[in-house]
């Protein structure tokens, strides 16, 4: 994508680089025991021809309809077709329960679904039931085993490869799609939920093509060309959804889809990614398991990887090194840093993180390794991308500067206030939701940050600030982000509303026990101020998508884990 080109729409954008790009591989996936590529063409070809059959099996312009899938060339290719339509695509994870589905079924207004598995689609029957049903499904890999509603409401079910054979040129949807203004409404992606009931954000076009076109001066320094990009974040999540999808494609790089977080390191292996987006969670892991591998290795190597280290944070910091370190440093990185690349598939440019907070230390951590890691800013009422760090311009304490057309500015009450093509329209049915989020044109995004040159520091969210007994205001995110990033913690939640002092809920690392803990709390708190000190910890269970404590884009349910464990806390308090 060249920062020239002026998409009027998504879907015209699609069809347009699968015109220019007719042989260039554009998608690949794990099919029969191998890696299968997908060209530009086919891409083309396939999205125009299930363009014509879902119109033909009564999908309109403004219908809405779920697309439940893993990260697969399917994707991509339902939505263009939909958005070619002008219909309304509304991801959904593929980890929501049967009433998460109810919830976004009944709250969208959609009657049909295109769906993978018949896990998938047995699920999306069952909150049909519960939402008032369906007149379509999609099934891709095979047809559900569970009964559809009964009459008067029968479920049309039909095949995906139904809808993808016509062999026809592109070129009749295309100029259809032409005609879609950057102003229509492109999808309605509901929100994780990690304060409450999920909403409807109502993205235009305009929103993702600002995000596309501001995100490329961002890369520059890279180079990229004919990139390979690994995708296992959800494609249901606005940051994959914008950026390993719509931003990516739009430079040429080919999106290989994992087949699943549980392979995900072998993937890396295999598909050497040049490209990857990611969120602090998983830096944060991979960091853990390479310190806790250093720690197991004789003194001589655990020197090896401390010098490196000490040396590539001399570096990134920008201190001048000395003659022996600098004659040192190539040896250090072939023997030492470069294995640590290796565990990302060993040609990593750059990778990419968001969907929250990157503790400076992790982002270190990587930056001495010779890892480039660009951290971005933003929500999904926003496009998603707000800010982002330049490949050549890193700052680990900040999450960069306001993309090019991003208006910013700090409030009174130090809430980050957003204005631009990004802002999304509002809350599907929603009016009080949107008019409370959106004043004036600013979108008021909930966070707390400040500006430092030009650069955004995020402090923390404005509903989770807790206020002591005292009447201190504290940062949880701050204080949580520190405790995460020592390795004996995996995760943790701090708490303290109207309390003397403040508690901790953390999960430890891996084989680490209390008095592990204890000391990674210790350590904590020699960095914090008196009244940011946690005074007691508990360990408890992980937080997970499946009891509920984790959303699918693996941020933590802060006060869904402080009411789980309502009883330790009191305990603590006592």
């Amino acid at each position: 994508m060249r920062s020239d080109r002026n998409w009027p729409n998504l879907a015209t954008m699609m069809f347009a680089l699968a015109r220019e790009w007719p042989a260039k591989p554009m998608l690949r996936a794990w099919r029969n025991e191998q890696w299968v590529s997908l060209t530009w063409a086919e891409f083309g070809r396939m999205a125009a021809s299930c363009a014509r059959h879902l119109r033909d099996a009564g999908v309109s312009a403004g219908d809405r309809v779920v697309l439940c899938m893993e990260n697969r060339p399917e994707f991509p290719i339902a939505e263009t077709a939909l958005l070619a339509l002008r219909a309304i695509p509304v991801p959904a994870y593929t980890t929501n329960t049967i009433d998460d589905h109810a919830h976004i079924l009944r709250d969208s207004g959609a009657r049909v679904a295109i769906v993978s598995s018949t896990t998938l689609a047995n699920r999306l029957l069952a909150a049909a039931t519960k939402a008032g049903g369906l007149d379509l499904l999609v099934t891709m890999d095979s047809v559900p085993d569970t009964e559809p509603p009964p009459a008067p409401n029968p479920v049309r079910i039909v095949p995906w490869h139904g809808l993808i054979g016509d062999s026809r040129s592109p070129d009749d949807i295309a100029a259809e799609a032409a005609g879609i203004p950057a102003t229509a409404l492109a999808c309605v992606i509901y929100t994780s939920g990690t304060g409450g009931t999920p909403r409807g954000v109502m993205l235009p076009h305009r929103c993702v093509l600002s995000n596309c076109a501001a995100a490329i001066e961002l890369v520059e320094s890279l180079h990229l060309k004919d990139e390979i990009y690994l995708s296992y974040l959800p494609l249901s999540h606005s940051f994959e959804h914008t950026v390993g999808q719509f931003f990516l494609l739009g430079l040429g790089t080919e999106i290989v889809y994992a087949r699943g977080v549980e392979h995900l390191a072998a993937d890396m292996l295999s598909v050497r990614p040049t490209v990857l987006t990611v969120v602090p969670r998983v830096l944060e892991v991979i960091r853990q398991r390479v310190l806790t591998q250093v720690a197991r290795e004789k003194p001589f190597r655990r020197r090896l990887f401390q010098t490196a280290m000490a040396i590539g944070q001399k570096r990134v910091d920008g201190r001048r090194l000395t003659v022996t370190e600098r004659l040192l440093d190539p040896v250090l990185d072939r023997l030492v840093r470069a294995k640590v690349r290796a565990r990302f598939g060993g040609r990593l440019v750059a990778a990419m993180s968001g969907g929250a907070r990157l503790q400076p230390d992790i982002g270190r951590f990587f930056q001495a390794l010779g890892l480039t890691i660009m951290q971005g800013y933003g929500q999904t009422e926003a496009g998603p991308v707000i800010s982002a760090t330049r490949a050549d311009a890193i700052r680990l304490d900040t999450v960069g500067k306001p993309l090019d057309g991003v208006e910013l500015r700090i409030a009174g009450d130090g809430e980050i206030l957003v204005r631009g093509d990004l802002v999304m329209d509002g809350y599907w049915n929603r009016p009080q939701d949107t008019a409370a989020a959106i004043r004036d044109g600013w979108l008021h995004t909930g966070d707390i940050g400040e500006l430092d040159d030009g650069y955004l520091r995020i402090t923390d969210r404005k509903k989770d600030m807790i206020v002591l007994s005292g009447g201190e205001n504290i940062s949880p995110a701050k204080i949580e982000g520190m405790l995460m990033a020592e390795a004996e913690i995996a995760q943790a939640v701090v708490a303290g509303e109207g309390r003397g002092g403040l508690s901790a809920l953390v999960v430890p690392a891996e084989t680490c026990d209390d008095i592990a803990v204890a000391f990674a709390v210790n350590r904590t708190n020699l960095r914090l101020s008196v009244t940011e000190r946690i005074r007691k910890h508990a360990l408890v269970a992980p937080f997970t998508i499946e009891n509920g404590l984790l959303t699918p884009s693996q941020k933590i349910r802060r006060m869904l884990v402080i009411r789980a464990n309502s009883h330790v806390l009191d305990s603590l308090h006592r």
